[in-house]
């Protein structure tokens, strides 16, 4: 019998639409700037970049419905709404033509950032988790299975404060299309069963203040909502 040191952290895990069983989370990938219009609003150029990645900790995800403490050593919390997508299965240069077969089902989160963090380590030349892998920094909605929706490629996607318009786009906006996503991803990391990949936002991304109720959704796969403590 195997006998830890002490007892090992439970399996961070999301809840299935329209069952009780859980999907168990391996790793978060984020697709970073996959709208044009927030590449613009964040000084890019959309036309010139392949798609680049980050990762949060699975331990991070919190669900839809949860109040959450304003995070610390930030005084620029920005809200991000994404398409996610959760594989069923995994493995390495997978072809684009294929890349849907891995795909288990979709849900709805959001890129919490700590905004001034990530723009200090940008200018350092430093790595980005501490403006985005901090405590409760990927709330998620329980997941869709593919067979109850197939695989959305547009659809409305918004983020509301308060009852008021943040953020508007559709997911034929996506400049990486999820295939292609899955595609690049496996040729840098070992995909595997579990593994989250949340898809980019469109523009209007903005500050969240103490008290604020989030209100975000994508057509057709779901909503989600969080206040901040």
């Amino acid at each position: 019998m195997v006998s830890y040191v002490f007892p090992p952290a439970s399996v961070p895990a999301l809840p299935v639409a329209g069952s009780a069983d859980l999907f168990p989370v391996h790793r978060i990938y984020c697709v970073g700037r996959n709208f044009a219009d927030h590449a613009v609003e964040m000084g890019h150029d959309p036309n010139k970049e392949p798609p680049f990645f980050f990762q949060k900790n699975p331990d991070t995800l919190v669900p839809s419905g949860a109040t959450i403490a304003y995070p610390k050593m930030t005084a620029d919390l920005h809200h991000e709404v994404e398409l996610v997508v959760a594989l069923k299965a995994g493995g390495e240069d997978i072809p684009v033509e294929r890349a849907l077969d891995l795909v288990f089902g979709y849900g709805v989160g959001l890129d919490l950032t700590r905004r001034d963090l990530q723009g200090e380590a940008k200018k350092l030349g430093r790595p980005w988790e501490v403006g985005k892998a901090f405590e409760d920094g990927a709330p998620c909605s329980a997941l869709v299975p593919v067979e109850k929706i197939g695989h959305p490629a547009s659809g409305r996607i918004f983020l509301n404060i308060n009852g008021a318009p943040k953020q508007q786009g559709d997911l034929n906006q996506m400049i990486w299309k999820v295939p292609e996503m899955i595609a690049t991803l496996s040729t840098l990391f070992r995909l595997a069963p579990g593994d989250l990949i949340f898809a980019g936002t469109p523009a209007g991304v903005g500050p969240i203040a103490k008290g604020d109720r989030l209100e975000g959704g994508v057509a057709g796969v779901g909503e989600i909502t969080l206040t901040v403590a």
